[in-house]
């Protein structure tokens, strides 16, 4: 359990079991506001594989780390036997408010990649607090690998695949917007610092808290279902040489409440200290 002062506000599953078409990896759920609020779905119908918080990416060389089916090239989504896991290896540091960690991305017996993963609380205000998750990949073995999403395969729109937060269906889709854009269509896509999801009940804002990350354009769903990532490989595929590393880091500001545009704009400012309106 990760705590904000004394409030418990998330739970980390890192030794999940999980069928293996679900791509077993680690998670967060639930998460919560400050004020108790449930901000995370595991395992929902419409996608049982979508799982709180996690680090996913649908295609490293081939092998299908976010579960469910691959998208062919001329085929479209197909039910394929390449679906990798990550392991846990070990705890570097684990703490109350946050841990390192150390993760093996591997199918069958091959490892392709190793993580070190950091995950951090800290309060915000009142009634916000921040979820900092930044992930180291390095590519450990002696081949190239690339990392490819269902777009660099094939269908336009579909970029995702890494950090990705999956909130909870409403009686309404949530609002989206940035410092300069709103609606699902107009934001889908856009690579702007910083990006919010609001409902009655609860505002997320996602910001990019490295130059490499707010350079990603944002993945986003709100009215088939409400779900935000920060997308590896949008277009193109992304080559990761032996021995290379990929950095990102996504700061989430979890708040009670809807919060408009200058609140939001207020809250990015915060989470990392670079990002403005």
């Amino acid at each position: 359990m990760l705590y904000c002062g004394d409030r418990p506000v998330a739970r980390y599953e890192h030794r999940p079991r999980l069928a293996r078409r679900e791509s077993p990896r680690p998670y967060l759920h639930p998460v919560r506001t400050l004020g108790g609020t449930v901000v995370t779905e595991l395992r929902p119908a419409d996608h049982v594989h979508h799982l709180g918080v996690s680090m996913a990416v649908p295609d490293v060389s081939g092998t299908n780390f976010w579960g469910g089916r691959t998208f062919v090239r001329g085929r479209g989504p197909t039910e394929l036997d390449n679906h990798g896991h990550q392991r846990h290896l070990g705890w570097p540091r684990r703490g109350r408010d946050g841990f390192t960690e150390e993760i093996a991305w591997q199918r069958g017996g091959r490892r392709l990649l190793t993580e070190r993963r950091t995950v951090a609380v800290r309060a915000v205000d009142g009634t916000c607090w921040a979820l900092d998750f930044t992930t180291e990949l390095t590519n450990t073995g002696d081949e190239e690998l690339s990392v490819g999403s269902p777009a660099t395969n094939g269908r336009p729109g579909a970029g995702y695949g890494g950090f990705f937060w999956r909130p909870p269906i409403g009686a309404r889709p949530p609002e989206v917007f940035t410092a300069g854009a709103e609606g699902e269509e107009a934001v889908h896509g856009s690579p702007a610092p910083w990006l919010a999801m609001a409902t009655d009940a609860w505002t997320l804002v996602f910001a990019g808290a490295t130059d490499a990350t707010r350079r990603d354009p944002w993945f986003v769903r709100a009215a088939e279902y409400p779900g935000v990532g920060s997308a590896l490989a949008w277009d193109r595929r992304l080559p990761l040489p032996p021995g290379e590393t990929v950095t990102r880091r996504v700061v989430t500001g979890v708040a009670d409440g809807r919060l408009d545009r200058a609140a939001a704009a207020r809250i990015a400012a915060r989470l990392t200290g670079e990002v403005t309106a």
